[in-house]
């Protein structure tokens, strides 16, 4: 293993850092999946002890310096395509995600991953990340009510006259900025300072309520300290969950977040020179078991599934290489348990420039797509494309599989579709016709 000595001060510094570069998921997971119908301050709650715990859990456990906090892309999948798309409730679809959670433990202690890894092409791997981070900044563009409803075109751009879409513009760019300027803590900086530009709107200067927000002022003051909220503790429904209906949202729970992880866990010991003596991300199989605990307790804590986060490497580039970094960052996030009326003034328009600024993180693998050979670039391209343009990330995934297979086997090119992705087909075609 080539894990480097490094200073408990260095790792503690570090697992700093990786915190002011996830800690936007605090406020940026409640205001998604509030829109399932979860209360804020709950979801808050839940958010913050899976974030503590399972950090703890890959600093102690699997001792890697990686934080583990509920996924972006998953509390979309969660709140857009399985509780508004199929009209579940949220509680149905957090039995999905502990059921998700039961799932990858096994694949996890079986070793059963490097088969399903095998399984799915690397293209449309590519392909679905990319397609998630352009799904994830849609929302924050429609969150900001930047892009509207529009019966002529579909969807438009909102006036430039609306004080919400100066304020979001400004948050957006400044976000930007800090980021390119590489500034520790820039997303949170970024929601903060849009939070503060937000207040006069609706006292001041102009009318929340029209553009439908529902509220004449975006930010309204609720206090700094309150008992944490566990309201969506063992909300889960454990029973209709697992139903057959619902089996691709299970499904696409594993998926995606065995595919995220493990691509996190790829890139960091890239970066950081993490392998082990097998050439394998260091303790991959630790790090996964974790990354599986994660989801399954998103379920009975009352959040979508925990993940590896990639903003770690930030925390990385300043030295850290321990589990001490992750236990050091798990440690930061139990304080904002109490916090959550202060935290719930942050209006949409302030976390918008958060999920834009996290769909351009997520578009890098794009690049890595073969667009010079078609039968491989057209089923990226439906894969990515598909996500955003059908609002649902299991449309896009199902899409990109089915037009793999079509295309690999027309050309005669067979040998590239795994028996394990003709598997995977078949449920995929279970899910288009039960689901239509």
């Amino acid at each position: 293993m080539t894990t480097k000595i490094t200073s408990n001060r260095t790792e503690i510094l570090a697992g700093v850092s990786s915190f002011l570069a996830t800690m936007y998921i605090i406020v940026v997971n409640p205001s998604i999946l509030s829109q399932a119908g979860m209360p804020f301050n709950a979801v808050l709650t839940a958010t913050v002890i899976l974030s503590f715990f399972c950090s703890l859990m890959m600093g102690l456990y699997a001792k890697n310096p990686i934080v583990v906090a509920p996924g972006m892309g998953m509390n979309a999948f969660f709140t857009f395509t399985a509780v508004k798309g199929m009209g579940i409730s949220y509680q149905v679809a957090l039995g999905a995600v502990f059921w998700a959670g039961v799932l990858f433990v096994i694949l996890s202690a079986f070793n059963v991953r490097t088969y399903i890894v095998k399984a799915i092409p690397t293209q449309l791997r590519f392909a679905i990340s990319a397609g998630i981070g352009l799904f994830i900044s849609l929302i924050g563009f429609e969150n900001a009510k930047f892009i509207v409803d529009n019966p002529a075109t579909l969807v438009g751009i909102a006036s430039f006259k609306d004080p919400i879409v100066i304020t979001f513009l400004i948050g957006l760019f400044v976000t930007a900025i800090l980021i390119v300027r590489q500034t520790t803590g820039g997303i949170i900086i970024g929601i903060v300072l849009t939070t503060l530009l937000a207040i006069p709107i609706g006292r001041w200067w102009g009318d929340a309520s029209a553009v439908n927000f529902g509220n004449a002022q975006l930010v309204t003051w609720q206090g700094i300290f309150s008992s944490p909220d566990f309201s969506l503790l063992f909300q889960l429904d454990l029973v209709n969950s697992l139903k057959v209906s619902l089996f691709p949202v299970i499904f696409a729970f594993v998926f995606t977040d065995m595919f995220d992880s493990i691509s996190t866990f790829v890139g960091i010991a890239e970066a950081a020179d993490l392998y082990d003596e097998n050439g394998e991300p260091q303790n991959v199989k630790k790090s996964l078991m974790t990354d599986a605990v994660a989801t399954l307790l998103g379920g009975i804590l009352g959040t979508s599934p925990g993940t590896a986060y990639i903003e770690s490497a930030v925390g990385i580039e300043q030295g850290g290489r321990r589990g001490l970094t992750a236990i050091t960052a798990g440690l930061l996030f139990l304080p904002f348990m109490f916090l959550s009326p202060l935290l719930s003034i942050v209006p949409a328009i302030a976390t918008a420039p958060a999920l834009i600024i996290v769909g351009v993180f997520m578009m890098k693998p794009i690049a890595k797509i073969n667009w010079s050979e078609l039968d491989d670039a057209v089923p990226a391209f439906l894969a990515l494309v598909l996500i955003p343009f059908s609002y649902s990330i299991t449309q896009g995934i199902i899409w990109g599989f089915l037009s793999w297979t079509i295309i690999k086997v027309a050309v005669g090119k067979s040998k590239e579709v795994s028996l394990a992705l003709w598997i995977i087909d078949a449920f995929a075609l279970v899910a288009l016709f039960w689901g239509h």
